[in-house]
Parts: structure tokens; C-alpha cells; sequence
């Protein structure tokens, strides 16, 4: 088979042929995967942005002319993913033309483009007909704004990606997580799963940190603040859907 055709059809192949990065076996089945919703619930430093950056410039370079939005809670975030799809680039030795490049845009003459936005509905609602969407922190991102940028993929059919490290439960990341449904391809990485990240080091985290920031940052688990009264699975416990309500909603509230 034509080596560009596998290319074009294997993402982690290409990231190991073209820009000599081997992805981790998880790394691998999200590149290759095709599946329209996925969760990547992962630990940090285990390599979560790194696969969406090479799978952001992958659909830029194959699925031309292709729109890609990455967003992050800030644009200093979301511009330094942006970056990381730009080191990727430098490693290509036959480099596609690019039109536009700045901290926020990334512009290629076959008529895709990556683009890294704020968390801001005034910014992302510009743009339609987005080919994969990208929400990196999202346990950070406000509900608002995952709900205002998820119609860009409407039209396009395109993919979303939502990837964190958990922050409470909370947040639009834990409701998929946790109640999305069958949609949703879940993927979750412990710090454990991740060869660069030795047992002797997180032996250190764990004693400096604490058993709760531990957990969160290298378990993937969705602790609740230690300062609650009462825990979210307790206060569900006691709530019973067949109830009817003491006083009826007014049609005037």
C-alpha cells in the first residue's frame, strides 16, 4: 500500500514515520481511533496534549481544507497548544505551505486551519462547520462554553475531544464522564499507565501532596471539596424524582 495512503489513514504511523514520535499504546488507539465524542481522562504529564496536538495537525495536513479549534480556560493555554502543533510541524521534512501564523492562528495554503481560542462565546461563536474541536483542561472550561461551542461541529459532523485531569465533580467533564451515555468513548490514563513517570516519583508526590491532590492529579479521580458538609453522593441518595414538588413552579418565574 502507497505509504501516504497509510498515513492518511493511520495518524500514530505517520507520527512515528514522518515526525519520529512513537505514541504510548493508548496514544495509538486515540489517533487511529474514529470515534465522534471522546473523554480523555488523564493524569498529568502522561501525554494527553501531545496526542491531540499530533491528531490536530494530522486532520489540518489530510483532511483538507479542515478547521480545527483547540480551547483551553485561558488564550495563554490555548496558545501554548497551539505551539506544541507548531513544534510538531518543525519536525516534518516535507513542511506543508502555511499563509497564517500567529499565537492564536495557524493558516496552511491547502486551506485548513488550527485555531486556539479563550474560553470566550464571543470569540469561539464565530466560527461553523469546525472538522474536530478540541477542549483541552476541560474540567477548567465553563459549562457555558462547552455548551456554546459544541453547535461548530453541527453542520461539519465533526469530532469533539474533551481532555483533563479531573477537578471535582462538577463541570460538564465529570457529567460525561460519569452520566454522557453510550456517545462518549471514555479513555482514562493514571499516572501509572505512563512509561516516562517513574514509581519513585510518585512515591514522592504522593507523601509531598497528600492523599487528596494526589488522587486527583495522578488517579484521574473526581474528589469532593474536603470543606463539604455534605457529599454529592449523599445528597443524590436522598433526592427522589417520584416526589412530587411541595409548591409548583410559577408560569411567571
Amino acid at each position: 500500500m502507497n505509504k501516504g495512503l497509510i498515513h492518511g489513514l493511520s495518524p500514530s504511523r505517520w507520527s512515528e514515520d514522518v515526525l519520529g514520535i512513537v505514541p504510548d499504546p493508548w496514544q495509538e488507539n486515540v489517533l487511529d481511533g474514529s470515534h465522534k465524542r471522546m473523554i480523555l481522562n488523564c493524569a498529568r504529564q502522561t501525554g494527553k496534549s501531545t496526542v491531540t496536538g499530533i491528531l490536530a495537525l494530522h486532520t489540518a495536513v489530510f483532511r483538507a481544507p479542515a478547521s480545527v479549534v483547540i480551547i483551553s480556560p485561558s488564550q495563554t493555554q490555548s496558545s501554548e497548544s497551539l505551539k506544541k502543533v507548531k513544534l510538531f510541524l518543525a519536525l516534518m521534512s516535507d513542511k506543508p505551505g502555511i499563509t497564517k501564523d500567529n499565537e492564536s492562528r495557524l493558516e496552511f495554503a491547502n486551506g485548513s486551519r488550527i485555531i486556539a481560542l479563550p474560553g470566550s462565546t464571543v470569540t469561539s461563536r464565530g466560527f461553523s462547520a469546525v472538522d474536530l474541536l478540541i477542549i483541552d483542561e476541560a474540567s477548567r472550561v465553563l459549562d457555558d462554553i462547552y455548551f456554546g461551542v459544541r453547535p461548530l461541529v453541527a453542520v461539519s459532523n465533526g469530532r469533539i475531544i474533551i481532555l483533563s485531569t479531573p477537578f471535582g465533580k462538577r463541570g460538564f467533564f465529570w457529567q460525561a464522564w460519569t452520566d454522557g451515555g453510550d456517545g462518549w468513548e471514555r479513555v482514562m490514563i493514571p499516572a501509572s499507565d505512563c512509561p516516562r513517570i517513574t514509581a519513585e516519583f510518585l512515591a514522592e508526590e504522593k507523601k509531598s501532596m497528600g492523599d487528596w491532590f494526589y488522587n486527583q492529579e495522578y488517579l484521574c479521580s473526581f474528589m469532593e471539596a474536603e470543606d463539604n458538609v455534605f457529599g454529592y453522593d449523599l445528597v443524590m441518595s436522598a433526592i427522589d424524582s417520584d416526589v412530587k414538588p411541595l409548591f409548583e413552579v410559577s408560569d411567571y418565574e
